[in-house]
């Protein structure tokens, strides 16, 4: 009963969160002079009016689903892991470059291009964490500044040394993934591929990571309270290198499923286009890094911008009402955190304690 009403108890604030992002979005819509009720219609078929489209919804959550699986690690270790875009970047990179140039057959092909890209997105986003250990840099910024670093990193590779000459394209792209291992489609016709069911399967493999292991109770408790943690013997350092490899690891296989599933290479800004990264941290911080909280939140997310699409396909409403009720999300449950983390500074004070 009392994990009944604790769950309950963490699903209001998301509740009121996606309530508020749609008043806030409906408030848009009024002042461009759209109707709310056609608009949110629109809204709806655009995401999951028939099958085709709820595909593509599904299609698009994959990566936002194991992005913000890795974000949910270094948020419940009490890591705010920025960095997720050019972990995945450089994943994607290190992957689609495995396929394209590595040989062997396709049995041992496939594993070495997932292994590949989740360490090479492991290793960078621990890099951040070493930072931080070594030199006491501010992890929130290193993360994000080795975004850029990653961006134009693999925008130069792709634009030189490993651009694909053959066509006429002058597009800064690598050779095309052979299609022997590209992800099967689950349906024929359909956008969504076998990398949804890896994004499911992950999902549940770190909920019960986290829920049943020791070093997801390490996790959870360096994360809720660190100072009980290290009374414990949670050692800060490596559950920190340890959480952040984990988390850019789940990036980087966020790029590699959609090199493989959806882009058949690597291709300079197509992972970037979308904001897969930041609304997969979105999803994470919706769903308070709960794993399965965390997957739903992704759908809903992804639904917002494929719906959105779909309104401004069929109404005069533009595409970035989507964005506008995304945003009052993120500053309602940003507000929370804060807000929670105020609190426990300030009772950190009370009892004597220092932070």
């Amino acid at each position: 009963m009392h994990n009944l009403k604790q769950n309950a108890k963490q699903l209001i604030h998301p509740l009121v969160a996606i309530v508020l992002g749609l008043l806030a979005g409906a408030a848009a819509i009024l002042v461009v002079g759209g109707s709310v009720t056609e608009t949110f219609a629109e809204m709806w078929k655009g995401a999951f009016g028939n099958f085709y489209f709820f595909t593509n919804t599904l299609a698009r959550s994959t990566p936002i689903i194991l992005v913000g699986l890795g974000v949910a690690v270094a948020f419940r270790a009490g890591f705010l892991n920025m960095g997720s875009e050019g972990q995945m970047l450089l994943g994607a990179l290190a992957a689609s470059l495995t396929a394209i140039y590595m040989p062997g057959p396709v049995w041992i092909k496939i594993p070495v291009i997932f292994a590949v890209g989740m360490i090479v997105g492991g290793l960078y986003s621990a890099f951040a964490s070493w930072l931080d250990t070594r030199f006491r840099m501010n992890l929130i910024i290193t993360t994000l500044l080795l975004n850029y670093i990653a961006q134009y990193l693999t925008g130069y590779l792709v634009s030189y040394p490993f651009k694909d000459t053959t066509g006429s394209a002058a597009l800064a792209q690598t050779q095309m993934v052979d299609k022997s291992l590209w992800l099967d489609k689950l349906f024929k016709g359909m956008s969504v591929h076998t990398g949804f069911i890896i994004a499911i399967a992950a999902t549940l493999i770190l909920y019960v990571f986290m829920k049943y292991t020791v070093s997801g109770y390490e996790i959870r408790s360096l994360g809720s309270n660190p100072r009980f943690a290290a009374y414990g013997g949670v050692k800060r350092g490596r559950l920190m290198l340890f959480s952040m490899l984990l988390s850019g690891a789940f990036a980087g296989l966020a790029g590699t499923v959609e090199v493989l599933g959806t882009q058949y290479r690597f291709l300079d800004g197509a992972l970037s286009a979308p904001n897969y990264a930041f609304t997969g941290i979105m999803a994470a911080m919706l769903a308070s890094s709960n794993p399965i909280g965390t997957a739903l939140a992704a759908v809903l997310l992804a639904a917002l911008q494929t719906g959105g699409m779909g309104v401004e396909r069929n109404t005069d409403v533009p595409l970035e009402i989507s964005s506008v009720i995304q945003a009052v999300l993120i500053l309602f449950v940003t507000a929370r955190i804060s807000y929670s983390f105020i609190k426990r500074r300030k009772g950190g004070a009370a009892s004597g304690s220092v932070s």
